[in-house]
């Protein structure tokens, strides 16, 4: 039955979702790597497919912008249509000097500043890790294909505007990649409702450098193709 911030019906998602922020993207991904998909959702302007690539079920859903957001729809995914792995497919604000637009990061781990977790587990500062099988796949699909991906730690936030100016240079110090706002929920709420998670995201800017909305929008094929092959 639906939910309410999802309309499909039972059997509507596939077990394996892809998860970027912005409904376009979702649309654009399911036009361009999905055979024969179809919309199932689209309340509140967050657009859903399901198709198939390579014969297999693959669905893809928006998230919307931060973890408040992405954990009310990977909870109702887990929830309500049985769906048992979700890859984070979105953008990056590059930490470390070296990266460049457009690169491909996994996200090993993510530190975050939100609250989500901080009750969980009593005097406990709580890990926000992925699936390593997820991760692994990913990483063999760039040896297999000689795709770059760098996997390390991300900064997940609360906070767009007017960050804690203090924390960046230690993040960075600490050998943080880069920064995001969805990373860490999706890990822990994988964790709460048992269903598998990975963040692969492109850096779409750094200092002094910004992809365009426009390029936003579209510059998604690589960390996409990542994601499909982890769910091989």
């Amino acid at each position: 039955m639906a939910t309410p911030h999802i309309s499909a019906e039972p059997g509507d998602f596939a077990s394996d979702v892809l998860m970027p922020g912005d409904p376009r993207r979702a649309k654009l991904i399911a036009e361009t790597f999905f055979d024969s998909p179809r919309l199932v959702t689209e309340v509140r302007g967050i657009l859903g497919y399901t198709g198939t690539v390579e014969g297999r079920p693959v669905s893809v859903l928006a998230s919307g912008m931060g973890i408040p957001s992405l954990s009310i729809y990977a909870t109702e995914l887990a929830r309500h249509y049985g769906v048992k792995r979700i890859i984070r497919v979105g953008t990056i604000g590059a930490l470390q000097p070296w990266l460049e637009l457009g690169d491909v990061i996994a996200a090993s781990s993510a530190h975050t500043n939100s609250a989500l977790t901080s009750g969980w587990v009593p005097s406990v500062t709580f890990s926000h890790a992925p699936s390593f099988s997820l991760l692994r796949k990913a990483v063999e699909y760039g040896e297999a294909t000689g795709k770059t991906i760098h996997v390390g730690p991300l900064f997940t936030t609360d906070q767009f505007y007017n960050p804690d100016t203090t924390v960046v240079p230690k993040l960075i110090e600490y050998g943080t990649l880069g920064v995001d706002m969805e990373a860490a929920g999706l890990y822990a709420v994988g964790l709460k409702e048992g269903f598998e998670t990975l963040m692969v995201g492109t850096i779409s800017d750094k200092p002094g450098q910004d992809m365009t909305a426009a390029e936003r929008e579209t510059t998604f094929a690589d960390m996409v193709s990542f994601g499909l092959a982890a769910f091989k």
